[in-house]
């Protein structure tokens, strides 16, 4: 049978069975495992007990094995030397990870107690993932079992690849891996596979288009109880303000072309620009951009714990939800986020299309619509805003997973990391096509909000105003402000992308 050089070591480590500091690892086609480091062997735990000496040697072993300085200490060098003669050999990347992740003193290496504490909670998550590998559940994965579990995450990937996975951990040639393989393979690897997709492919907490109307990012297990969650969302909440302050002046353009421009009153990029500067100054580009940045975070907190709640309460027990799961799970916490927040929609169109001198801020804005229109006027456009998100929703989600899922088939060869033009261009292309889905509901949103505010007008409904712009303007009516809607993704995405991973390592998020 095909061994790994550092198998006799790495296996002696831990007991088949899962337990830290076991004895003698029962290989798959061979015999006891006490190679590489002498002496008798305990048997494996299912027979006897493991006794502390022969834990302690073996931990004891390997750890001299990797310390090639013999300062009793593991760094990145001792990592890279040791386990390059044990015929593991890792990029420097992983190292770091691998010190990182155990290095509880910070001093930047790992002594024998944090290189044990390592192994035993790195060999714990190892256990789950080959848990929920392990569909049949008798203690083998096969190529079928990997390509179903990443089709449940939504990664679609064919046989032969499948195949590819498991020759590469595949040590007695049978074409399916059991827990001492596995083991053996990823002990000393940083990553667990099927979650760093995951990692590697989060959209909608990176990516802020000024529409907050995307399914959110799954977080794995990991991320939940160390509290990176919440770090990934204030970093994607910072990224939004800065995205959202650097492009209100397209995004308050298109709210004018949105509810002024027709047939009549033609309005081009240049020409509205040059109206909004001499009405009000350039600062009045920026109207309306305080309450947009204001709702990010409660919209982000509510979004974020309704998708749990929901999660919850379809009642499946995967750790990752499928793609239509994450559908209407998605589709559901916007409509609840977005029920929450709406009369801050409603305050930003407001404030976009005042004239100066109308209100002296939001507050006042507020009072204004209350007093002259009703708590009703704060609901004007509710349903087409509610009905947008799941065309939105629905269609960025589908491109970005297309997209993703014909990147990792085609170019993914040692690693599920796309890099960050590929990133950024499959965010740009989703974001896109959702917008231009939703875009007719969005735009009879935006009249509806700002119809109230017009003393004495009539009350206008979705229905009538979609047949009032297709009687008058035609089908091109519906898309009024699409030029400066689409001119500010790209720089949107790439400013919310720049601005999201610089938080991240301001805000001690392990980079990916």
């Amino acid at each position: 049978a095909r061994r790994s050089l550092a198998s006799p070591v790495v296996s002696g480590v831990l007991c088949p069975c899962g337990s830290p500091h076991g004895s003698a690892a029962e290989s798959s086609g061979s015999s006891g495992s006490s190679g590489g480091s002498g002496g008798g062997s305990a048997g494996s735990c299912g027979r006897s007990l493991c006794e502390a000496s022969e834990q302690d040697r073996r931990l004891h072993a390997l750890f001299q094995k990797l310390d090639v300085n013999r300062d009793g200490a593991l760094c990145i060098h001792d990592l890279a030397v040791g386990l390059g003669r044990l015929g593991l050999h890792r990029t420097e990347l992983d190292l770091r990870k691998i010190v990182k992740a155990g290095d509880k003193d910070l001093d930047g290496q790992l002594d024998f107690e944090e290189f044990v504490h390592y192994l035993q909670d790195h060999e714990k998550k190892l256990r789950l993932v080959f848990k929920s590998l392990d569909k049949k559940n008798d203690g083998r994965i096969d190529a079928q079992e990997i390509v179903q579990s990443l089709r449940d995450l939504g990664v679609k990937i064919s046989e032969q690849q499948a195949e590819k996975i498991l020759k590469s951990m595949d040590k007695n040639g049978t074409m399916t891996i059991d827990w001492n393989e596995w083991r053996d393979y990823h002990l000393l690897h940083p990553v667990e596979n099927i979650p760093e997709i995951i990692l590697y492919w989060k959209h909608s907490t990176i990516f802020d288009v000024g529409e907050n109307l995307t399914v959110p990012d799954e977080f794995t297990v990991e991320e939940r109880q160390t509290g990176m969650w919440w770090r990934h969302l204030v970093a994607g909440g910072g990224a939004g303000a800065v995205s959202r302050t650097c492009t209100a002046p397209l995004d308050r353009l298109k709210v004018l072309m949105q509810v002024h421009a027709s047939r009549s009153n033609n309005m081009c990029i240049i020409g509205g620009f040059t109206q909004m500067i001499r009405e009000g100054g350039p600062r009045s580009l920026w109207r309306g951009n305080g309450i947009n940045v204001l709702k990010i975070a409660p919209e982000s907190a509510i979004k974020f714990m309704a998708y749990e709640q929901i999660k919850r309460f379809i009642g499946t027990d995967q750790e990752m939800l499928r793609i239509h799961e994450r559908l209407l799970a998605g589709s559901l916490a916007g409509a609840i986020a977005q029920s929450s927040i709406y009369p801050m929609e409603v305050l930003k169109t407001r404030m976009a299309l005042r004239k100066t001198g109308q209100y002296s801020g939001m507050l006042d804005c507020a009072k204004n619509i209350l007093a002259k229109e009703g708590m009703a006027a704060f609901y004007k456009g509710y349903i087409p805003n509610m009905l947008g998100i799941i065309p939105y929703a629905g269609i960025d989600l589908a491109v970005y997973e297309t997209l993703k899922n014909t990147w990792l088939q085609r170019y993914a060869v040692n690693s599920a990391d796309p890099g960050v033009f590929v990133l950024l261009a499959c965010g740009t292309i989703s974001s896109t096509c959702g917008q231009l889905a939703s875009y007719p509901l969005a735009l009879v949103r935006t009249r509806m909000q700002a119809q109230a505010s017009v003393e004495g007008a009539p009350e206008v409904t979705m229905r009538g105003l979609f047949k009032h712009i297709l009687k008058t303007e035609g089908a091109f009516g519906l898309y009024r402000g699409l030029a400066p809607n689409f001119m500010k993704v790209i720089p949107a995405v790439s400013i919310s992308y720049v601005v999201y991973e610089n938080l991240k390592m301001t805000l001690g998020v392990d980079s990916r």
